[in-house]
């Protein structure tokens, strides 16, 4: 079966590149980055939102290729979050370590309770085409999907545990330091018992499609375009999460600004701003798992990106991007939580699985773009500098083709 699909995914691909026109995609229209969402494993359910740094739509109908890999990684922990206001009054005045709230009977001592466990590398494919309506605005359709493995060489090699744990034996960061060997390197194990009592469970060689996205963008004519060489852009978006665990529709707005600035020798210098709210979840079409109790995601993005272009037109890029995403959980539970876990057998991080719920989610992505007028190239890696490990490490690579109408 999972073959089956990816054989119907490639082959779609192929009927879109055998259709296209050499010159057909502009050279260059602002940063052209790939999908840089993260293989967060609460994220992949939900449709978040790519900032658009482009000065204006595409010329032609353009195909988007892009496959990800992310290594993420949380041990095993337990959470409960006491019912009583005077008990969370209590715990509140404690360290989330030190809290000593007792919940041998739910009868005296009432608590919600969830547990999780996260240990996969999570692979996403994403397919999408955008297509222009006129010469301001423009319209995105894309489909993304999911494959749940282990992470073994050579399949994986940058994202896998074992490249990850080399560097942190060899590198920086120590002997095991999360609590990966300590488990089992290249293991699956990704269970997640929420608050309400649903299951999430994904195991080994699990493939599924996680949504389909519609993106529309309006691209205004401003004096600063010419003048100042600035460009702004706003979006609409419509999310349909089509996996079992969160058949939903999700809603968000979007706005994006660009300065553009021309170099000496070939050279051109790009900064992109941008902004978006999503509300996830707005209908739900059957019951869904809890993925967070914070109704909307927020994020703000900055991107750097300088270009050269050769004497043949063509160009090489290097950009540098910078998200951060608002909490899945609301802040206030942060304060009276506490958690269970091996806290003694592992070196640090034993509690992230909950944690990081409540934190802002923030990572860098590194980019390299080739363009011509035919295709464009892109990889990069995303590494997460709070250590976060959802995802540690993340690699990815776009291509982007021009395609008849």
């Amino acid at each position: 079966m999972l073959k089956k699909r990816l054989f119907i995914v490639f082959a779609m691909c192929n009927i879109f590149v055998f259709a296209q026109q050499k010159d057909s995609l502009s050279i260059k229209n602002g940063i052209e980055n790939p999908s840089l969402l993260t293989t967060h494993h609460f994220g992949i359910f939900s449709s978040r939102i790519n900032s658009n740094f482009k000065l204006k739509p595409s010329k032609k109908p353009t195909l988007s290729i892009n496959t990800t890999s992310g290594n993420n990684f949380h041990p095993f922990v337990e959470a409960y979050f006491p019912k009583s206001p005077i008990a969370r009054e209590e715990q509140s005045k404690l360290l989330w370590y030190n809290r000593d709230f007792t919940f041998i009977d739910q009868r005296i001592t009432p608590a919600d309770y969830l547990n999780i466990v996260i240990d996969a590398v999570i692979k996403e494919f994403r397919l999408g085409i955008d297509i222009p309506l006129n010469k301001k605005s423009e319209l995105g359709v894309t489909l993304r999907s999911y494959l749940i493995g282990k992470g073994k060489h050579p399949f994986s090699f940058f994202t896998g545990d074992e490249t990850i744990e080399w560097f942190h034996s060899n590198i920086h960061g120590g002997e095991d330091p999360f609590g990966r060997r300590y488990y089992g390197l290249n293991q699956v194990n990704l269970k997640y018992f929420d608050r309400n009592g649903n299951t999430l469970e994904l195991n080994d060689n699990d493939f599924f499609i996680g949504g389909i996205e519609f993106n529309y963008f309006y691209y205004p004519t401003l004096s600063i375009n010419k003048t100042k060489n600035i460009f702004i852009n706003f979006g609409s978006h419509l999310g349909i999460n089509t996996s079992k665990f969160n058949s939903s529709l999700d809603l968000g707005l979007s706005a994006n600004a660009i300065k553009k600035i021309p170099l000496k020798n070939n050279y051109e210098f790009n900064f992109g701003a941008g902004m978006n709210i999503l509300r996830k979840n707005l209908i739900d079409f059957k019951k869904v798992i809890d993925l967070g109790n914070n109704p909307f995601l927020a994020t703000i993005e900055g991107n750097l990106e300088i270009a050269r272009y050769t004497k043949k037109g063509n160009y090489n890029s290097l950009s540098v991007n910078y998200q951060i995403q608002s909490r899945y959980n609301k802040r206030k539970e942060a304060d009276y939580f506490k958690l269970l876990g091996k806290w003694e057998e592992i070196n640090g991080g034993w509690q992230h699985g909950v944690t990081t719920l409540y934190k802002a989610q923030s990572n860098w992505s590194f980019v390299y773009t080739y363009g011509r007028s035919s295709y464009k190239l892109s990889l990069y890696f995303k590494e997460d500098f709070l250590v976060n490990n959802a995802p540690d490490f993340q690699t990815g690579v776009s291509l982007k083709i021009p395609v008849l109408k």
